[in-house]
């Protein structure tokens, strides 16, 4: 239950962005289809024309056991619109639970 809300929380950041003038257009640049591995994980990503993109895949572990669980790798990137900066994060959900890393996030 706690992985699905963490990954509930990853989309919210993702989608969370500002709204583009009306005359503007994203499209994707670039897709890897969902390939979703069965019981076993799944893969999927993507990059639009504004500068977003989110690459993601997760892996079954301890699989048949009492804490058999996903563990979930990605990475988003999105550009400031304000100063054009790109911000990317890299991140890790699993046990320990979501586990973010960026240049511009503090350290902890």
């Amino acid at each position: 239950m706690k992985l699905i809300l963490v990954f509930v929380a990853v989309i919210a950041v993702v989608l969370a962005k500002p709204a583009q003038p009306a005359d503007s257009q994203t499209v994707v640049v670039k897709e890897t289809p969902l390939d979703n591995i069965g019981i076993d994980g799944y893969n999927f990503g993507y990059e639009l024309s504004d500068g977003h993109s989110h690459q993601e895949s997760a892996q079954l572990v301890n699989a048949g056991h009492e804490n058999e669980s996903l563990v979930v790798r990605g990475s988003f990137s999105y550009v400031d619109p304000v100063t054009n900066v790109r911000y990317t994060v890299n991140y890790v959900a699993d046990e320990n639970g979501f586990q973010p890393q960026g240049e511009h996030l503090p350290s902890v």
